[in-house]
C-alpha cells in the first residue's frame, strides 16, 4: 500500500488531501497540532475536522506533531518513509505575522526546511508538494496599470487579462512578514528540487476555499465573509473601496492538481494555482452573490486603509498548469463554492447552538 504524509491535515487543503488519498486506497498519515486555534482562538479550531476524518477513514492515522520540532519531524519521516508528502501546515495571516514574527518564520520557513531535510535524509524518492502563496509576489502586482470599474479593480494591460504568471518578480516589493517567510520556504522547496534532485513543487495559491475552512477575520476571507452574512455580523472591509479582486479556487480542485503532480512529478517546479479569471470576484461582488444565496443583507463596515502588502487585484494565470497537466481543470464555479460554504457553516452553527 502506498503511503502519503500530509501536514496541516485538519485544515482546509490538508483535510481534502486526506479524504482524496484515503478514497484512493493509500495509507494516509496526518501531522497536525491544531496550531490554528493558538493563532486564531476557538473560531480557528480544527479538531472537529480531525475527529471527522478519523471517524470516516480507517486508513487515516493522526500524528500530533509540531513541524518546528526538528527531531520529531526527522524521526517521523525515518519511520514512515512515505511515497509522497503534501505540506500544507502554515501560519497563514498577514496581520498575525507582524505581531508574532518568530512564530511565523519558525512555522513557515523553518518548519518547511525541517520537512525538506528529513525528506532528503530518509525518503529522497518521495514527491514533495508545498502549499505556497501568491503573497510571495509581495505588493508588486499593485504596480501594474489598473482600471477601476463599478464593483471591481481590473488589469488595464491586456497582456495580464488571464492573470499573473509564474515569471512575475518576487523581489523588491513589500510582502508582509508572512509573505517574506513564505518566500523563504518557497525558494527552499525549489532549491531542494534543483540542488538535490527531489521532485518538488510550490503551489502559489490565490484564495483557497471550500466548505471545510475554519475561516476567521485574519485568514479565510470568503469563508469568514459567508459566516458573517449567515450570523448577521458586521464584516470589515479594509481599503480599496471594497473593489479588491481575488480568484477563488475550491479545495477539491487544488487537491486534484496535487494528484496530477504526484502521478507525474517534475523537479523544482512552481505553479500559480487559483480560480483564474472565471472564478475571480471582488468583495463587493461577493456581498451580492451571498445575498442572493442566503437572502440576508450583508452588514459591513469600511476602514479606509488597506492591509500592508495587500493586493488590489490578483488573478492567477493557469496557463502553465494546464500546459503541463492538460487533464486538470477547474470543476467548481463560484456559485457552487459559495453554496457549499454556506451549507457547511449552516450545519456547523446548528450543531453549536
Amino acid at each position: 500500500m502506498k503511503k502519503i504524509l500530509v501536514t496541516g491535515s485538519s485544515g482546509l487543503i490538508g483535510s481534502e488531501v486526506v479524504r482524496k488519498y484515503c478514497q484512493n486506497g493509500w495509507k494516509v498519515y496526518g501531522i497536525d497540532n491544531n496550531m490554528r486555534a493558538d493563532f486564531f482562538g476557538p473560531n480557528g479550531d480544527t479538531r472537529w475536522n480531525q475527529l471527522r476524518l478519523l471517524a470516516e477513514f480507517k486508513n487515516f492515522e493522526h500524528i500530533e506533531l509540531d513541524i518546528r520540532d526538528r527531531e520529531g519531524v526527522s524521526d517521523t519521516l525515518k519511520l514512515l518513509r512515505p511515497d509522497a508528502i503534501v505540506h500544507t501546515a502554515a501560519q497563514p495571516s498577514h496581520d498575525l505575522a507582524a505581531s508574532r514574527p518568530y512564530d511565523d518564520f519558525d512555522v513557515n520557513a523553518v518548519g518547511t526546511l525541517n520537512l525538506l531535510e528529513a525528506t532528503r535524509q530518509h525518503c529522497p524518492e518521495a514527491v514533495f508538494v508545498h502549499m505556497s502563496t501568491n503573497k510571495v509576489y509581495g505588493d508588486a502586482p499593485n504596480s501594474l496599470n489598473l482600471v477601476e470599474k463599478e464593483n471591481r479593480w481590473d488589469f488595464a494591460d491586456p497582456s495580464y487579462y488571464m492573470g499573473i504568471q509564474e515569471s512575475f518578480s518576487i523581489d523588491q516589493s513589500k510582502h508582509s512578514v508572512f509573505g517574506a517567510s513564505k518566500v523563504a520556504a518557497d525558494v527552499m522547496v525549489q532549491e531542494y528540487g534543483r540542488y538535490f534532485g527531489i521532485a518538488t513543487c510550490c503551489l502559489r495559491g490565490g484564495c483557497l476555499t471550500g466548505p471545510n475552512h475554519s475561516g476567521v477575520e485574519l485568514h479565510g476571507f470568503l469563508s469568514y465573509l459567508i459566516k458573517c452574512n449567515l450570523e448577521q455580523k458586521h464584516y470589515t472591509v479594509f481599503g480599496y473601496k471594497g473593489k479588491q479582486v481575488r480568484d477563488n479556487i475550491h479545495s477539491h480542485d487544488v487537491v486534484c492538481f496535487m494528484e496530477e503532480f504526484i502521478e507525474a512529478p517534475r523537479v523544482g517546479e512552481v505553479y500559480n494555482i487559483g480560480g483564474g479569471r472565471d472564478n475571480s470576484i471582488s468583495i463587493l461582488e461577493a456581498f451580492q452573490l451571498i445575498e442572493e444565496i442566503s437572502g440576508n443583507k450583508m452588514m459591513y463596515d469600511y476602514v479606509d486603509k488597506n492591509r500592508a502588502g495587500d493586493h488590489i487585484c490578483y488573478i492567477s494565470d493557469l496557463s502553465k498548469m494546464k500546459a503541463h497537466y492538460p487533464k486538470w481543470s477547474i470543476t467548481k464555479d463560484l456559485r457552487t463554492t459559495f453554496e457549499e460554504i454556506y451549507q457547511s457553516w449552516t450545519a456547523r452553527i446548528e450543531v453549536t447552538t
